[in-house]
């Protein structure tokens, strides 16, 4: 399965990542409930950001 990638400079690569093939994924609620899980194991460490760019995100 093919993901987007953020910040991606190559326009035929934004096609392909938003294209028919990644509009068509389907997850089932137990394959949601699965991902959740095994995200909420991992310890969040550090800051979202440097502090003069968390300034200009409101936070």
């Amino acid at each position: 399965m093919d993901a987007p990638i953020p910040g991606t400079t190559k326009l035929h690569r934004l096609e392909e990542n938003t294209g028919p093939a990644a509009v068509s994924v389907v997850s089932s609620s137990d394959y949601l409930k699965h991902i959740e899980s095994a995200a909420a194991k991992v310890p969040v460490q550090g800051a979202r950001c440097r502090p003069d760019r968390q300034k200009l995100l409101g936070n």
